[in-house]
């Protein structure tokens, strides 16, 4: 039996394996500033951080660790 794969992980680890920069989703980024998946998202669009798409979603999209480094640092 296959084990289960969150999408978005499926997602950035394809995306790591192609790119020579790592990625992260919004719940992961989010996580690191104690802000939730929603507040997140809010977070990008105020800061203009880089989103990474993902193809076939126009929702979805992936974020550049090091600026989310940057911010946590």
């Amino acid at each position: 039996m296959q084990a289960f794969e969150d999408w978005n992980q499926k997602a950035k680890k394809t995306f790591n394996a192609t790119s020579t920069e790592e990625v992260l989703t919004l719940t992961e980024a989010g996580s690191l500033l104690g802000l939730s998946k929603d507040q997140m998202k809010i977070y990008v669009d105020k800061h203009g951080l880089t989103k990474m798409p993902i193809k076939r979603s126009v929702h979805r999209y992936l974020l550049l660790k090091s600026e989310i480094d940057r911010i946590v640092g």
